[in-house]
């Protein structure tokens, strides 16, 4: 996933969210992605785990998936 990537988040509500991608930052165990969202627009950081899939918080937004 890059900048400006439109993309979802795992938080604690239910359903995922949707945001925008506004920095990515590596780092060895994953990586970092500021995201804006509706109600931050300045964004939140979340971080995806390389090695656990229960850690991954940022997903790219797939168009069309559910036709």
């Amino acid at each position: 996933m890059k900048v400006n990537d439109i993309v979802t988040v795992k938080t604690d509500g239910a359903e995922r969210r949707e945001g925008v991608v506004l920095a990515v930052e590596p780092f060895l165990e994953g990586t970092m992605y500021l995201v804006a969202l509706p109600d931050y627009p300045a964004g939140i950081w979340f971080f995806n785990e390389e090695e656990n899939p229960e850690g991954i918080f940022v997903e790219l937004k797939q168009e069309g998936a559910h036709r």
